[in-house]
């Protein structure tokens, strides 16, 4: 069905940039039409309507005329500013890290209702105070299954056996985990070159895969309620990473930013 030369939709601004002296163009993502670019035009104005009905990190209700190029925001109004996240530092960074997975992981057009939803109950989870790096685990395992990525758990990616209750080994390059007899085998394949796949292959305890398989499967709720212990919760943080940056094949700007405001002391 074709789109009307004018639409309503609600959206998530998930980046802004400048156009010439008074316009944005801005980077949205909605549940009718998936990822969309549009002008904002006249945003930079100090007495703009738009304003910050545009920013990064807002869920706006938006009027689009459609555009030669692209179409155009003309008039769009506040639904939640996610005034929490821009308050504190490391909530704003997390924030901004959770656009950047979206704006990465996704292409224009290709409507994905949940993988919106998940957006936003995640944003709406970050702002509570009680909110942890949980949160961000959490959001990496769904958007990784709902495009596409999801890593395999369960059962050896090589030899397709259940995996035993034992140290296995995750693999970015094979989307999931190694038995120690098939890593094992693989180090032997390749003992003398320096293989991406094997450098990269990471132990995982039986205790990180008990809380994966379990986040990968449950809502936010089930999830907030495990309790992970501060060494536990870096393993989680390299696996999940290290499979992120092999699919975007780069590192992200924002997480290099979390990572930084981590080290700092809480105020």
């Amino acid at each position: 069905m074709d789109t009307p030369r004018r639409y309503q939709t609600q959206g998530i601004i998930l980046r802004q940039t400048k156009l010439g002296e008074f316009d944005k163009i801005l980077t949205i993502y909605t549940p009718e039409f998936g990822k969309l670019r549009a002008v904002a035009k006249g945003a930079c104005r100090p007495q703009s309507k738009l304003g910050g009905n545009v920013e990064p990190l807002t869920h706006s209700l938006m009027l689009l005329a459609k555009g030669r190029n692209l179409d155009i925001v003309t008039q769009s109004q506040t639904i939640n500013g996610f005034l929490a996240l821009k308050s504190g530092l490391w909530r704003m960074a997390c924030g901004l890290y959770i656009l950047e997975l979206m704006d990465s992981f996704t292409v224009e057009g290709g409507a994905n209702p949940p993988l919106f939803d998940l957006l936003l109950e995640i944003l709406n989870q970050l702002s509570q105070p009680e909110s942890d790096e949980t949160i961000l685990r959490y959001f990496e395992l769904h958007i990784l299954h709902y495009l596409g990525y999801r890593p395999q758990l369960h059962r050896c990616v090589s030899c397709d056996l259940p995996l035993k209750p034992i140290v296995n080994f995750f693999s970015p390059g094979k989307g999931g985990l190694l038995c120690p007899h098939c890593k094992s085998e693989e180090n032997n394949r390749y003992e003398q070159i320096e293989a991406i796949s094997l450098r990269t292959s990471i132990p995982l305890s039986v205790e990180a895969l008990k809380v994966l398989r379990l986040w990968q499967s449950c809502d936010y709720a089930t999830a907030r309620r495990v309790r992970v212990e501060p060494e536990l919760s870096v393993d989680l943080e390299q696996v999940l990473h290290e499979y992120i940056r092999y699919i975007l094949q780069r590192e992200l700007k924002s997480l290099a930013w979390l990572k930084e405001v981590k080290k700092k002391p809480a105020m």
